[in-house]
């Protein structure tokens, strides 16, 4: 069995924030993500996006942020164990103790749930079934990979609108088809989007795709319009995602629908476990990047004490280190 002061669950931006931070107070951390590399819904969903509201950055793209996190942990050798999903927990003497899939078990001396949304599946495109993974993307880790190609994206919120911002530079076409007339996305996005070479089809849907073996057309029905069918390599469904927390939800938590409720200091209703970020919730909670950084530093600084009752609370500044 291995040991760690700290393990964290969720490698997005407040785990990764988390390891960092439980580095700096001189604990060792293990990461553990279902995903496949760092980053979490970031990494998955949107990394060309520019986030805006990250202090001290006036915008920055999600992959970036993402690469600058994992540098900042770095040197603190926090253990990734990503592509590995945390199964069940158990309390041992008091520790928590942590059973993944295939097996492998962490003695821990606290933990802190940084779990974001939970695990997430996007919504499938109802005619496209057969072409998942053969022209149908839900996420595009490397826009470059699209350059040159036909794309038709379908969804009418931020990721798709997002996705057109950064693919129209990119692709020899873009077109956008909603099934409504009205957008769920930001009105200054959509206005930007509208501003562009994009083609943006409203009370539309996807009738048929076209392809032997891939993606080739798309049939597309536009309400009070014969079917017209547009040429299409890619197809990136963003219909949105359903998301639970699998696991988790059997390990005695106290919840509220899909957050782990928490106090001041983060402490969930379990011993020696903590929780921060998106999966939170208290009064008054606000679910931002920014406030995920604050609350991974509570969470950490009382496991600290968890752990060893003698440390203090707050281990000082950063800069008294240097």
């Amino acid at each position: 069995m291995r040991q760690v002061d700290v393990a964290v669950i969720g490698a997005g931006p407040t785990g990764l924030f988390a390891a960092y931070y439980a580095g700096f107070r001189g604990l060792s951390v293990a990461v553990v993500d279902a995903l496949p590399e760092p980053g979490g819904q970031i990494t998955a969903m949107y990394p060309e996006k520019l986030i805006l509201d990250v202090a001290g950055f006036p915008e920055i793209k999600g992959r970036d942020l993402v690469a600058n996190l994992v540098a900042q942990a770095a040197p603190y050798s926090p253990t990734y164990l990503l592509g590995t999903r945390a199964e069940k927990l158990a309390h041992v003497d008091g520790r928590p103790v942590l059973g993944l899939a295939g097996g492998e078990q962490l003695d821990c001396g606290a933990v802190v749930v940084t779990g974001g949304l939970g695990s997430f599946v996007p919504r499938p495109l109802p005619v496209g079934e057969s072409f998942v993974g053969a022209g149908i993307v839900h996420f595009v880790p490397r826009p470059a990979d699209l350059a040159g190609r036909d794309v038709l994206i379908v969804g009418g919120g931020d990721s798709a609108f997002d996705w057109a911002l950064t693919l129209q530079p990119l692709a020899r076409s873009v077109t956008l088809v909603h099934r409504r007339d009205r957008f769920r996305a930001h009105a200054a996005t959509v206005a930007r989007v509208l501003a562009l070479p994009v083609r943006v089809l409203v009370n539309a849907e996807v009738a048929r795709l076209h392809g032997d073996g891939a993606v080739t057309a798309a049939d597309i029905t536009v309400r009070g319009a014969p079917v017209e069918t547009l040429p299409v390599d890619t197809v990136v469904a963003a219909l949105g995602f359903t998301a639970d927390l699998g696991p988790l939800a059997e390990w005695g938590l106290e919840l509220d629908r899909r957050h782990i409720r928490v106090d001041s200091t983060m402490a969930t209703n379990l011993p020696r476990v903590f929780a921060a970020g998106d999966i939170t919730e208290y009064p008054g909670k606000v679910r931002l990047i920014a406030t995920g950084f604050g609350e991974a530093a509570t969470a950490v600084n009382n496991a600290a004490v968890a752990i060893d009752p003698a440390a203090h609370l707050f281990p000082g500044h950063s800069s008294d280190a240097v």
